[in-house]
């Protein structure tokens, strides 16, 4: 049986509301003016699905949200950019989360971020709503933010099991620990096919130094690794196998969402049987195209305009 989907993301469901210019608030009801409001796709995990969608795989959402406004426009969002969300579970008895970025300028340019989250539903999903039909109906199971989906943590190396057992391939972002004390990586990473951190998770979680010294070691617990590396590009290996990028030039507007849309290129590829390389430049392309315009989608590219940027590596 053929799968219904290529990807199928296990996460969190939340929007952001992004306020810039002069945004430092002044308590005892002052009120301030400012120069933009706008409401956004918000939370990697969905992020990362627009991007895949915009890419042409085929991908459905697995999360919980509020039936409030925020998770209406959320649901909205990803349903109008082509992801499946018949399997969000929509909680009467919570809110959706919602982050407010407070963005000012910084030298002229967009520079320094404050954010303000409202948990809500963010960490409300566990392992067991995922289910053995709906896992059925994949090829691959992404997570991403497992710091915020506390929830979800006892139970994703079960989950990830389940999944192998089922033949589907996985993958992991998690971004930052807030309390940096990475517990637990040893077993998780073990199930995990594919692990995307960016370089500060990398050294972090391996103890190493370096991008390279701490991709030998992770990928010796996933099949292969990918670490972003920001303005410097990304590197990843598998096995003996080791490949580096540079980051595109783009004149950088909000760099919110890039790692996430590196995720999708990258896997794209690597779904795909790309070589590392070429899956690597797919990856880095997503990911710096991305910052062009403000919030994680706005910009995202789609795989002709994506692929325009791989086609030296092999």
């Amino acid at each position: 049986m053929n799968p219904s989907f290529d990807i199928l993301i296990a996460g969190e469901l939340y929007p952001d509301l992004i306020l810039s210019g002069e945004v430092t608030p002044s308590f005892g009801q002052v009120e301030k003016l400012v120069d933009m409001a706008d409401l956004t796709v918000g939370s990697s995990s969905a992020i990362f699905a627009c991007a895949a969608a915009r890419l042409g795989l085929k991908v459905a959402f697995v999360g919980v949200c509020g039936p409030d406004i925020f998770g209406r426009f959320m649901l909205d969002e990803l349903s109008q950019r082509g992801v499946d969300i018949s399997n969000v579970i929509i909680d009467p008895h919570c809110q959706t989360g919602l982050s407010v970025i407070l963005s000012r300028p910084r030298d002229g340019v967009t520079g320094e971020r404050a954010i303000l989250t409202h948990l809500g539903s963010i960490d409300r999903l566990v392992a067991g709503q995922i289910t053995q039909e709906l896992l059925q109906k994949a090829r691959h199971l992404h997570v991403t933010s497992y710091f915020l989906q506390t929830a979800l943590q006892p139970g994703l190396p079960d989950l990830f099991q389940r999944a192998h057992a089922l033949g589907l391939t996985t993958s992991l972002d998690t971004n930052w620990d807030p309390t940096e004390t990475w517990r637990g990586f040893d077993e998780l990473l073990g199930g995990v096919d594919a692990f995307l951190p960016n370089e500060n998770e990398a050294l972090a979680i391996s103890g190493a130094s370096n991008a390279e010294a701490a991709l030998e070691i992770l990928k010796q617990k996933s099949r292969v690794v990918a670490i972003k590396c920001g303005r410097s590009g990304a590197i990843a290996g598998r096995g003996g196998e080791t490949a580096r990028v540079k980051a595109l030039m783009v004149q950088v507007v909000d760099t919110v969402g890039a790692g996430d849309n590196f995720d999708a290129g990258f896997l794209y590829g690597w779904l795909n049987d790309w070589s590392l390389v070429r899956a690597l430049g797919l990856g880095s392309a997503c990911g710096s195209l991305s910052t062009r315009a403000a919030g994680g989608t706005s910009a995202q590219p789609d795989l002709e305009e994506a692929v325009r940027y791989v086609s030296s590596y092999g």
